[in-house]
């Protein structure tokens, strides 16, 4: 996993960076219905890439789009706080 996150810091990097940006920008959702959905999606995907059943060349893309979308996720998660915390103060 040491050798996945150094091959791909660049990816992750950019990652988190555009997803504060789209989190600032979209804030959270009225309904919660599609992100729960994508992050059961995500969780299974997960899942997968950690019990080991996608050997070879698949499963590092496997692994590198879980590590991606975390990422992701958690940067549209805390840009969307800090647009929601900017707008009460």
């Amino acid at each position: 996993m040491t050798l996945l996150l150094t091959a791909l810091w660049p990816g992750l990097a950019g990652a988190t960076v555009l997803g504060l940006l789209i989190g600032w920008l979209a804030g959270w959702p009225e309904r919660p219905g599609v992100p729960l959905a994508i992050l059961g999606l995500a969780a299974g995907l997960a899942a997968l890439a950690v019990s080991g059943l996608v050997p070879g060349a698949p499963g590092l893309w496997l692994d590198s789009a879980c590590a991606l979308v975390a990422a992701y996720g958690a940067g549209c998660a805390l840009g969307a706080l800090a647009r929601s915390l900017g707008a009460r103060g």
